[in-house]
């Protein structure tokens, strides 16, 4: 089995400012990842106004990309913010961490993009390795 670093908290969001890393379990066979986001609040996508007047909160499951091998599960607690403007349509919204999440996304953006890198290098063809010549008629290329 492949053995985990001791400073896997720091690797796994080290570039992401606004996240922090409260809990690792590397004990089973998937790792478990818990985070939370710490910015001071968030802007209402709606109207732009920045609010730090928590409503709420709920945990997220994005997908991510696993680590030595082994799959990894994050738990990430994302805060619901009211709206500071009492004119916006929008009553509450939930913060997005930037480099992390997506709205209505479940995926982190690390596996979003090699997700989008492969499918770019498989130029949409599933069936087929990205390194494997596509498959020639016996006769060579067919005349126009």
């Amino acid at each position: 089995m492949n053995k985990v670093p001791h400073c896997l908290p720091e690797m796994l969001f080290m570039l992401l400012a606004d996240v922090v890393v409260t809990s690792v379990d590397t004990s089973g066979e998937v790792i478990r990842v818990e985070a939370c986001s710490a910015a001071d609040g968030a802007a209402c996508p709606g109207c732009g106004s920045w609010s730090c007047r928590v409503h709420g909160s709920y945990l997220r499951f994005p997908g991510d990309l696993p680590v030595v091998g082994r799959p990894v599960a994050v738990a990430l607690r994302v805060r619901r913010f009211a709206c500071a403007n009492a004119e916006c349509p929008r009553r509450t919204f939930v913060e997005q961490v930037p480099g992390l999440t997506r709205r209505h996304d479940r995926w982190t953006e690390r596996l979003r993009s090699l997700l989008g890198a492969l499918g770019l290098a498989l130029a949409g063809r599933a069936d087929r390795h990205p390194r494997q010549p596509e498959h020639r008629a016996a006769n060579g290329p067919s005349a126009a």
